[in-house]
């Protein structure tokens, strides 16, 4: 800009000079910290698991009760795999009758309880038959014990939760036969009541001479089991590898002999891990997968079926999680307990689950926080006549953790200048986290209210490790369902009072905008904001097109940007034009920022003078968004125009020219000083920075027959000859 045209755009100005606004328009909101928040949010919750289903699939039958088949012993024997521990299983069985086999189910307990009863059934001439649940409610089969027989028993997850009645009623045959409303008036003795039951068990079968083996999900009960190391083992399941190798082998005993090869081959090929998405199958899913390998080395299944057929185990774990929340038979277990209960597992569960899908991968207590809010949510939604409690004194974190296949570990949480160590915690598979969050959403319409209320009170929480997952969690549901979601999500958090709310509801917009079905109407709805007289809805929409995403592309989005300025005083603007200039096409951000220097118009001018005024002051890992910028990660302390310089060479030219503009352009002249003086001081404390700026400041100061202004110049050189 030549000396003429600085003293025409002093006197339109008026004299009015130009300040750097200090932080983002919303107090700092998601700064410090939300960068690494935001990468892993995306990274969590990116990854396809296929279109929206319109209802869940029914669930499986359990089991048949009485003898269990001949030919599924023989198979048994062909194929099952000793789990870790067998043998120590064994002998506690074989010397006091009864084994509670602790663990998740899917992981193999049934088959090594079957295992152990054949085994020494065997020894004394019996065979091996399944127990129904109905024994645990008075209901008869125990008293038909045969000497030398082998029982199995699966305890159903929500038993021994609830106590035992102490009013003179049988509270386990309430739970089977009865309303929750009869049994509120039913005094309730909370007594060790799984505990009494293997105790009478053990004394029956010692009696007769036989074995039985129970099956105990994880959670609460089976912990107290555990502690008490009362008839109670934990149970392992096999290595997946093993399984898997054991199930090839018998499907293609008698097939070509290179098929087996072939299919061993393919098992460990980084495509099908990656389609997989789980760290550790399960023996269950490692026998499926066998067929699957099979039917592919036979020439039965292409090499697309075959990984499409593997991207579907995620989604069919979590579609088993809430169908067994909702499967009916055995206790009402959607419903809260009484005041004097702890809440239904279930709902603990399920929230857990849900929580974690959002949290995957952040510290345990932000995750576990999330999920007694959420299980507060769906306890009123189901029955709003009674709030729910919390158990002050909960199971150890991994016994909860288990019925999640989630895992625990150090981690870390950036602060913006500090990070500090944490427990993380994490799905024990990277498709879990999405396949739980699209399910919950997708295949259970009444879960989406207790959801969508859950997530805008998350997104009101001033920390960044909060509210920006709320947030890409929120656009990820709204993509998928945008005409709920926008009344529900996006609506109410772009009309509140409260700044992070609006901040959290322009991530989700742009985040919701990722889907190109959606995004048309995103854009429009920010079009209407952005011409509206409400101001709240006019910043959200600015600070949406932050993003990059909305418009469809990042010189949409700057032309939108430059329209709302005309009704802004800059501070949000220039926050978002700065935010793409951190984004994947800062040439572009820059090309569009010298083009408004000569725009007639003023506040296009101011916007760009703003915005490179921020550029020196304004740290690049504050500017986070949702797309990577690799390039700019080793640079993430650095003040922006600094990184940019540092990674983007190509972009010195154009960054020169702006901010010579706003050291020689009278309304900015003196913020500019002030920030060039300030980003000098701050590389001198960094050798890598003073190099890049001392390569930078000879550019600066001269351009042409232009030079730098000469009191600008002075101070400047007062600065390096103080350093």
């Amino acid at each position: 800009m030549s000396a003429r045209e600085d003293v025409n755009a002093l006197a339109d100005s008026g004299g009015r000079r130009l300040d750097i606004p200090k932080g983002s328009p919303l107090d700092g909101a998601g700064q410090p910290g939300g960068a690494r928040t935001a990468r892993e949010a995306r990274a969590h919750l990116h990854i396809a698991v296929g279109p929206a289903r319109l209802c869940a699939e029914p669930a499986s039958h359990p089991l048949p009760e009485g003898p269990v088949p001949r030919e599924e012993l023989d198979r048994l024997r062909r194929l099952y795999r000793t789990a870790p521990g067998y043998a120590a299983m064994r002998d506690h069985l074989r010397r006091t009758r009864l084994l509670a086999l602790c663990g998740e189910p899917g992981t193999g307990r049934a088959w090594t309880g079957l295992a152990l009863l054949t085994e020494l059934s065997e020894l004394t001439g019996g065979g091996v038959s399944r127990l129904g649940p109905g024994i645990l409610y008075g209901a008869s089969g125990v008293e038909k014990t045969e000497r030398g027989h082998g029982y199995l028993l699966e305890l159903p997850a929500e038993y021994g939760e609830y106590g035992e009645c102490a009013g003179g009623g049988d509270c386990a045959a309430y739970t089977a036969h009865t309303t929750y409303a009869t049994h509120t008036r039913c005094p309730i003795r909370t007594g060790p009541a799984v505990e009494l039951l293997l105790d009478r068990l053990r004394a029956h079968f010692a009696e007769h001479e036989a074995f039985c083996v129970v099956l105990v999900a994880g959670g609460p009960v089976a912990d107290r089991l555990l502690h008490g190391r009362r008839h109670a083992m934990p149970y392992e399941p096999p290595a997946a590898a093993d399984v898997l190798d054991r199930h090839l082998t018998e499907l293609l005993a008698h097939r070509p002999a290179g098929l087996l090869e072939t299919a061993r081959a393919t098992a460990v090929r980084p495509e099908l891990a990656e389609a997989l998405g789980l760290d550790e199958p399960r023996p269950g899913e490692a026998a499926r997968l066998a067929g699957h390998l099979a039917a592919h080395a036979e020439g039965r299944l292409s090499d697309e079926r075959l990984l499409e057929h593997c991207r579907s185990f995620a989604p069919d774990q979590a579609r088993e999680w809430f169908l067994a929340a909702a499967r009916p038979g055995t206790l009402p277990e959607a419903l809260p307990a009484p005041p004097a209960l702890p809440a239904l597992p279930a709902l603990r569960a399920a929230a857990l689950r849900i929580a974690l899908a959002v949290f995957n991968g952040s510290a345990h207590s932000l995750m576990a926080e999330a999920a007694e809010l959420l299980t507060w949510e769906l306890a009123v939604t189901v029955d709003p006549q009674h709030a729910p409690g919390r158990p002050l004194f909960a199971a150890r974190p991994g016994a909860s953790l288990a019925t999640a296949r989630a895992v625990h570990g150090d981690g870390v949480e950036d602060l913006g200048d500090a990070s500090v160590p944490v427990r993380a915690v994490w799905f024990a598979g990277r498709r879990l986290a999405p396949a739980v969050l699209h399910e919950s959403w997708d295949a259970h319409h009444n879960l989406r209210g207790p959801m969508a209320r859950w997530l805008r009170a998350l997104c009101d929480d001033p920390r960044p490790q909060v509210w920006v997952r709320a947030a890409v969690a929120a656009g990820v549901l709204c993509a998928r369902d945008y005409l709920y979601g926008l009344v529900e999500l996006l609506l109410p958090l772009a009309r509140t009072d409260s700044p992070v709310q609006r901040m959290a509801a322009a991530t989700a917009l742009a985040e919701t905008s990722r889907s190109a079905e959606v995004r048309p109407a995103v854009n429009g709805l920010l079009y209407d904001w952005a011409r509206g007289d409400d101001e709240r809805e006019r910043e959200t929409a600015a600070l949406a097109h932050g993003y990059g995403l909305a418009a469809g592309s990042v010189v949409a989005s700057l032309e939108e940007l430059g329209r709302i300025a005309c009704a802004d005083d800059g501070r949000t603007t220039s926050y978002s034009v700065l935010r793409l200039l951190a984004g994947t096409e800062p040439e572009t951000v820059l090309a569009v920022l010298t083009h408004w220097l000569r725009d007639t118009r003023r506040p296009r001018r101011d916007l760009a003078l703003l915005t490179v005024l921020r550029a020196v002051t304004t740290r690049t890992s504050h500017l986070w968004g949702l797309c990577e910028v690799p390039e700019l990660e080793p640079y993430a302390a650095w003040p922006l125009a600094t990184a940019l310089l540092a990674a983007r060479p190509e972009c010195e030219p154009r960054l020169a020219e702006l901010l010579r503009a706003a050291l020689t352009w009278a309304r900015s002249a003196g913020a500019a000083e002030d920030a060039l003086v300030g980003w000098i001081r701050r590389a001198a404390r960094d050798e890598r920075q003073l190099a890049v700026m001392c390569g930078f400041l000879p550019r600066l100061a001269q351009d042409g027959d232009e030079p730098l202004d000469a009191g600008a110049a002075t101070r400047i050189r007062e600065v390096l000859e103080a350093l």
